[in-house]
């Protein structure tokens, strides 16, 4: 039985800016009963068209794109401190080459509408609402930015809903 439970987007208690910037998320995506997860350490929510919101960024050459672009839904999944090295883990290795979860030893959970993973202690289930790829002409301080892309490299920017939040 999950030890999770359903709370209001607007419960959150935890610092976004700690759990994303420092502490890291997996972004969780499918394609039939097969999922892949990365690393991420940029992004934020808030509020977009009157819903809680989730601004996703995801670059092309990600395995996890490809997965992201297939499906209406994904995952932010934060965990505690004694998960970082499988944060870095899937954050430097690619779904192409080893079944993340299973080297992390992660179990995918798949009762939602998105995968996540029962060792979360936060889960925010995400509904797509808008993508648009970044790119370079609308970059206002190419010298904050420049040292990020070592090409036109451009992550995708993915507004989405949060449908769903899981805590423990």
């Amino acid at each position: 039985m999950s030890k999770f439970k359903t709370i209001n987007p607007y419960e959150i208690t935890e610092n976004p800016f700690k759990l994303i910037g420092k502490d890291w998320a997996l972004v969780a995506a499918k394609n039939g009963d097969y999922c892949n997860m990365m690393t991420a350490s940029w992004g934020g929510v808030g509020i977009m068209w009157n819903k809680p919101a989730a601004f996703t960024f995801i670059r092309p050459q990600r395995f996890t794109y490809g997965l992201m672009e297939n499906d209406d839904y994904y995952s932010l999944c934060f965990f505690d401190e004694s998960y970082r090295d499988a944060l870095k883990f899937c954050g430097t290795q690619s779904g192409r080459d080893f079944d993340k979860a299973k080297e992390c030893n992660l179990t995918p959970v798949f009762n939602e509408k998105a995968p996540y993973f029962e060792e979360a202690k936060l889960v925010l289930i995400c509904r797509k609402m808008y993508a648009q790829d970044l790119n370079g002409e609308s970059i206002i301080d190419e010298k904050l930015v420049s040292p990020q892309y070592s090409g036109d490299d451009y992550h995708r920017m993915y507004i989405s809903e949060i449908v769903k939040v899981l805590t423990k």
